[in-house]
């Protein structure tokens, strides 16, 4: 479907090595700034316990994940929205990104290079919100002067337009970034049109050392709640470890270390939230399989992510909610429950619903 993930920060902070584990590659990741130029890209299954349980009833042939897009972004410097560091680059490849994982560096090592000398979490946020913000209000400094000229000719629209981007430009000039729900669905649509940096939805992953002590995670969590942001702290390093070890040794060390589960599957699928992204089901013989669709996805729309010609010929769907496919253990047991609905073209699709579509072709 086109969705990306970026993984940005400063350099050096474990943004490499956090897309190494979540792809399971072995791009560098070295201990130097600007090690990735060139951002890289990777397709990655997305875990959903839900899929292996609807097997578990079903015994399909093979079970297919849904995936997701995760692009590792060069490393920004203060200046690059004049130009520093790899500058416009970096910018114009988080442009091209739908939601953000802003990897943050919370632990002193003095073999692990910062790239401003000190850890301090709290300025290295703020160093890369202003750079977004800086090239932002230059993005909305030229929107507001085509607006200016519209106005003169009678276009109210540009004047309700000029109206959001002084809005927008005030919250930014006080160094915030600027929160869509702020904002009713006309004015969303507005700022969207603009692609702006400033307003990507974005997760704070807080990169952690396994040496408690050496931690300072305190002041982000602050800033992370009083700026209603997602936050996920992880130790990156054990992460990456975590990936490279197979079912039986990943159990093993998970006990180890008192988890029932990686980190990384929560970084994972606060990425798929980010991007309003949710999961239906279809099952049988031959497969037990998630599809993506986009949240308040019509039963049309959802079949057409399977194939555009399922949309364009779409007549019913046979609907079992996941809860009822567990509890009535499949779809036979499910209809004699009374629990398989059939639903039309305005059935808005839930997440984890299990789907049979019918077409014509």
């Amino acid at each position: 479907m086109g969705f990306k993930c970026g993984i940005l920060g400063l350099p050096n902070v474990g943004k490499s090595t956090l897309f190494n584990a979540i792809t399971k590659s072995s791009i560098p990741a070295e201990n130097f700034p600007f090690c990735t130029i060139e951002p890289n890209l990777g397709i990655v299954n997305v875990p959903d316990k839900r899929l292996d349980s609807i097997n578990s009833i079903v015994k399909s042939e093979k079970v297919i994940p849904t995936t997701m897009s995760f692009v590792d972004i060069a490393g920004l410097v203060k200046g690059a929205s004049k130009g520093e560091g790899l500058g416009n680059a970096f910018l114009s490849n988080i442009r091209e990104m739908n939601a953000l994982l802003h990897v943050v560096r919370c632990f002193d090592d003095e073999n692990v290079v910062h790239v401003d000398g000190t850890i301090n979490p709290l300025k290295d946020v703020e160093t890369i919100n202003l750079e977004l913000i800086f090239a932002d209000l230059e993005v909305l400094e030229k929107r507001e002067q085509k607006l200016e000229k519209l106005i003169r000719s009678g276009d109210g629209d540009a004047k309700k337009n000029k109206e959001i981007i002084q809005s927008l430009k005030e919250l930014m000039e006080n160094g915030n970034l600027p929160r869509l729900d702020q904002f009713d669905a006309e004015e969303i649509k507005f700022i969207e049109s603009m692609n702006l940096l400033s307003t990507k939805p974005m997760v704070l992953v807080a990169n952690l050392s396994d040496d408690d002590s050496k931690n300072n995670l305190g002041d982000l969590e602050d800033y992370a709640n009083n700026n209603h942001m997602n936050i996920i702290p992880a130790v990156i390093k054990v992460e990456h470890e975590l990936a490279t070890l197979d079912e039986d040794e990943q159990a093993e060390y998970l006990e180890l270390l008192g988890m029932d589960e990686p980190v990384l599957n929560k970084i994972i699928l606060a990425g798929y939230k980010l991007l309003n992204l949710e999961t239906f089901f279809t099952c049988g013989p031959k497969e037990s399989r998630a599809w993506t669709m986009p949240q308040n996805s019509l039963a049309p729309q959802a079949a057409g992510v399977i194939h555009t010609d399922f949309e364009r010929g779409f007549i019913k769907a046979e609907v079992i909610s996941y809860e009822d496919f567990i509890h009535c253990e499949g779809e036979s047991g499910a209809k004699k429950d009374g629990k398989l609905r059939l639903e039309g073209k305005d059935y808005m699709v839930m997440d984890g619903d299990v789907i049979h579509f019918k077409f014509n072709v």
